[in-house]
């Protein structure tokens, strides 16, 4: 299958990529630099910005599959100027490739679109699956908008799949590698009062489910892409420390610490969601790493 992908040199995009060439499928790579070089074989380079029209549209119209997974890190402290990066390299990528998607029309195609589990905003402890409605902060208002921006491609026949994404864990990139760090120095601790939920998924079982939605031709819609075993952020602390043999005996970072630090991010990591993943769940997908012991395990064992 030839599949167009936006995001495919970064964290989760270099893994799925790889994965997909392993599988005999063809990977077209948008990205802003021209590397010049094909890696591999299977995977090709096209430049341009996606949050600009250009002629790489004319070049996704070829594609059987569209997997989505471009977005500036949302890891930073929020200013009016930093959130204006994160919504527009989504929003305007997401809206750029479905324009290009017109040309699709009368073909079987699927667009694999990326969200996020911030789409439901804070629920305390309450359980939620894809039936739940968007919340009303930064981060749902952008998923909520993000998501609309993809689903327009419904109007070209396109399948279209939304993966709201839990916390990915991963040695080379993502939340834990900034953890690593700190815990490795006898520093970790929890987060808070440490009751918030962290719904998290072990990058590989990702990079699994995006093939399983390539395949399941009667998906669409939402899907939460977080392994069945959401832990509190003091489970995920214990959890991370003994798989290390370090000790967690820090007191907490106090919520109003984290908030001077981070800013409005600060809330983002004292709430959390409880995610489950209902659809994979009923499809049939069965997770490699359901729970968060073994994800640790092997990422670090």
């Amino acid at each position: 299958m030839k599949i167009f992908m936006t995001g495919g040199t970064g964290f989760v995009g270099a893994t799925l990529t790889r994965k997909l060439v392993e599988q005999g499928h063809q990977i077209t790579v948008l990205t802003r630099k021209n590397w010049g070089v094909i890696p591999e074989k299977g995977v090709s380079f096209i430049e341009g910005d996606p949050t600009r029209e250009g002629t790489w549209q004319e070049h996704l119209a070829h594609h059987k599959a569209v997997i989505n997974l471009a977005g500036a890190s949302i890891f930073k402290r929020w200013t009016k100027e930093s959130k204006a990066i994160i919504r527009d390299s989504r929003i305007l990528t997401t809206k750029n490739i479905v324009s290009a998607m017109k040309n699709c029309k009368g073909k079987e195609t699927t667009l694999i679109s990326s969200s996020a589990i911030g789409y439901y905003g804070s629920h305390g402890d309450e359980e939620l699956d894809e039936n739940f409605g968007p919340g009303d902060d930064f981060i749902a208002s952008l998923c909520k908008d993000w998501e609309a921006a993809a689903l327009e491609a419904r109007r070209y026949g396109v399948r279209v799949v939304i993966c709201r994404i839990g916390i990915v864990l991963g040695t080379r990139g993502g939340a834990l590698e900034q953890m690593i760090p700190v815990f490795k120095l006898g520093l970790g601790s929890p987060l808070g009062n440490g009751e918030q939920r962290l719904s998290w998924i072990h990058e590989q079982d990702l990079v699994r489910i995006f093939l399983f939605l390539l395949s399941q031709k009667n998906l669409e819609g939402a899907v939460n892409c977080t392994a069945p075993d959401p832990v509190t952020n003091r489970e995920f602390t214990k959890t991370l420390g003994k798989a290390l043999k370090r000790p967690t005996f820090m007191p907490p970072v106090p919520g109003f610490i984290l908030k001077i630090i981070k800013g409005e991010f600060g809330n983002v990591l004292l709430e959390g969601q409880r995610v489950v993943p209902k659809k994979l769940l009923n499809a049939g997908f069965d997770f490699q790493f359901p729970r968060l012991t073994d994800a640790l395990q092997d990422l670090l064992g």
